[in-house]
């Protein structure tokens, strides 16, 4: 799983990443994932052709989620949310094109679902992109407007 594309495990549950390819995709089947939730706009530049299709063949639920990088909007964090909540007993494999909107999301999820303390987030991701402003306040969504 580490040659994957900006690979994180968060825990064993759930695990992130950059786009994976097909034969990624094989792998994370083997290794019992259930779900594939996809970020990226079907346009990206790594975007795979017919993902649905061959994650849906391997036996996967796939989910997608088209956050524009460009302009990310609350309404797509609240629904990835809401998802990911409830596959919490399922093993979710997330990814985006380079794993920046995804590790921006579950950085939230962390907060808010997963509880952890900050130092115990894997923040490595930030090495390689820092956030602009409109990502950072995302991050910075308080729960209760995550109810709103």
């Amino acid at each position: 799983m580490d040659t994957i594309l900006n690979y994180i495990k968060i825990n064993e549950n759930i695990s992130t990443s950059g786009q994976p390819t097909e034969d990624e995709l094989k792998m994370i089947a083997n290794n019992d994932f259930k779900v594939v939730i996809n970020l990226a706009l079907s346009d990206s530049s790594l975007a795979l052709e017919n993902e649905d299709k061959i994650v849906s063949d391997l036996g996967l639920t796939y989910i997608h989620i088209p956050v524009d990088f460009q302009n990310p909007e609350l309404e797509n964090m609240k629904i990835f949310l809401n998802i990911l909540n409830g596959f919490v007993n399922e093993k979710v494999w997330i990814h985006c094109s380079k794993n920046y909107r995804v590790t921006s999301f579950m950085y939230v999820f962390h907060k808010y679902f997963l509880k952890t303390p900050f130092e115990q987030i894997d923040l490595s991701m930030f090495d390689f992109w820092t956030p602009n402003t409109q990502w950072q306040e995302l991050m910075k969504i308080s729960f209760e407007e995550l109810q709103a």
